[in-house]
């Protein structure tokens, strides 16, 4: 996946909760199936892909309102950064994949951002807004998923599959 420089927010969302929310995703197919309970293992699946799902429905609404604002103001250029970053990641299970795309969405989303704050369509103020507007959204996201990890964890642990799941 590669980044511009200037886009901080998707990398502190990667560096703060990638690696928590993967790990989490993959625990939770295990520790579900462990518990034995498939129909609670797929409606925590559901829930989760929902959830992705749904952040992933508003950064697009995002992006077509920014897409009509470049259009509205016949902005054609993007920028290019200077040292994009670069980062590999694995992915383990389709959950994964799908919060790793959240990540490239938002990236894209960013730069739509510095586009219209460059051309002067977007102030300073709006740009940082909208900046940790979209961070949050996506660390508190990262955050629910581990969360519901966790209470799959403690549900095995009542459950007497605590040895199990270790």
């Amino acid at each position: 996946m590669k980044t511009s420089p200037t886009i901080l927010s998707w990398q502190r969302v990667y560096e703060r909760e990638f690696r928590r929310v993967v790990e989490a995703l993959y625990a939770i197919d295990v520790i579900l199936r462990i518990i034995g309970d498939s129909q609670e293992a797929d409606s925590v699946e559901s829930m989760v892909s929902e959830m992705i799902t749904e952040c992933a429905g508003e950064i697009k609404s995002e992006q077509a309102r920014f897409d009509k604002l470049r259009e509205d103001n016949g902005i054609t250029a993007t920028p290019r950064y200077t040292h994009p970053g670069q980062v590999q990641i694995r992915i383990v299970s389709p959950q994964a994949a799908q919060f790793a795309a959240l990540l490239r969405s938002m990236d894209a989303l960013m730069i739509s951002l510095d586009t219209l704050w460059l051309c002067g369509v977007l102030g300073n103020k709006q740009r940082g807004n909208g900046v940790y507007q979209w961070q949050q959204r996506l660390l508190r996201l990262g955050r629910k998923i581990v969360d519901i990890e966790r209470r799959a964890r403690v549900s095995a642990a009542r459950r007497g599959k605590g040895d199990e799941v270790r």
